[in-house]
């Protein structure tokens, strides 16, 4: 075989179960440097809590000129009860939200899929969510998290204020849409925008700025407007009804957590943030797990890797070009669950309890 180039991969393991699942996931680019001649470059280090616990700061300037060099960032998890005193600017989630801002990782995609062998672990009738396959883009580095002016001042009569601004401008809404619509053309074609236009402004902006994209350069995709808290009741109602939703940060937030506890496990759901391609076609892209750091089972053994382990194979189809070995990994990963084998948090009767380090060797096993 001819040995490609080196692409630098950089783990940032974090905090809670953080370590151990980025841990699998290293494991599988071992495997594939070995069986497969893709000569990746690995470097780990730290991020969040455990940054903050070393260095005193959430995300070193090192941490961050390593990551400015990657192709690819592999986030496990970052914060912790432990962390919560901190003052707003050393909280491990700084460094999250460092990267994205920093990197313009202006584009967040968060699949929600049902896998057919989990139907009976979502809260939803399983004809509601069989065959469920969501992809939701939320745009990453506007809107009400970004927006100034913001921060908590006293006012009069002893009482105090809390400003955040919610600000989206045409170019910030554009981009975004973009992805969400070639992302379509791909799926099924069909592109729901959300937003509350009803009462804001932006979101006002918003849905006129997707409608125009729309019309110059998207008319092949069937695009739909909703109210975001529409959107939410719909989720719930009737969550195949949708392909491709489109919104802001702030709804993005919300809908995309709503939208992955209909799939049965926070722990089988990746995500995958995206920046801009340069003229060489070469972008910039940090990849996890949208599950948190889950404290109180770390150090236990029973995290479920499968989300940072299918946020890895993400990686290898959007950042590197490597769609065929992103497609063997998430076949290995269903071949796995097809065995019955099961960590703790998707358990059910008949099926076999498994670690977190023997779920990635059998998914590894089904690589092979």
């Amino acid at each position: 075989m001819i040995k490609v180039k080196k692409r630098k991969i950089l783990l940032l393991p974090g905090d809670g179960i953080g370590p151990e699942v980025i841990k699998e996931v290293r494991k599988i680019i071992q495997w594939f440097n070995k069986n497969k001649s893709l000569d990746f470059e690995i470097d780990e280090d730290l991020a969040g809590g455990a940054a903050y616990d070393k260095h005193g700061t959430p995300i070193t300037d090192e941490v961050f000129y390593k990551a400015l060099e990657s192709e690819v960032v592999m986030l496990g998890a970052v914060g912790g009860p432990k962390w919560d005193n901190l003052e707003f600017s050393k909280k491990p989630e700084r460094a999250l939200l460092k990267l994205r801002k920093e990197l313009k990782l202006f584009a967040n995609l968060r699949p929600a899929i049902c896998f057919k062998q989990l139907v009976s672990a979502s809260s939803l009738k399983p004809e509601i969510v069989s065959g469920l396959d969501i992809m939701i883009v939320r745009e990453l580095t506007g809107g009400i998290y970004f927006g100034e002016p913001r921060g908590i001042k006293p006012i009069d009569n002893g009482e105090r204020k809390g400003i955040n601004t919610h600000a989206y401008t045409t170019s910030e809404i554009v981009r975004v849409a973009k992805v969400a619509f070639d992302l379509a053309k791909k799926r099924s074609n069909k592109v729901t925008s959300c937003e509350k236009s009803n009462v804001m402004e932006a979101g006002q902006l918003w849905k006129e700025e997707v409608q125009v994209l729309h019309d110059k350069e998207y008319k092949e995709v069937e695009l739909n407007h909703m109210l975001a808290d529409n959107c939410a009741m719909q989720l719930l109602r009737n969550p195949k009804q949708f392909d491709v939703i489109v919104t802001d940060n702030l709804f993005g937030d919300m809908l995309s957590d709503q939208a992955s506890m209909l799939t049965g496990s926070l722990g089988l759901l990746p995500s995958a943030s995206l920046g801009s391609k340069n003229k060489n076609g070469e972008m910039r892209a940090m990849y996890e797990p949208i599950h948190g750091a889950a404290p109180d089972i770390a150090g236990k053994g029973v995290a479920n890797p499968i989300a940072t382990i299918l946020s890895f194979a993400m990686a290898l189809k959007y950042s590197l070009d490597l769609d065929k070995e992103a497609d063997g990994l998430e076949n290995a990963v269903q071949n796995v669950l097809d065995d019955g084998l099961r960590t703790k948090d998707i358990l059910t009767k008949g099926t076999k309890e498994v670690s977190t380090s023997e779920m990635g060797d059998a998914i590894i096993s089904k690589l092979k």
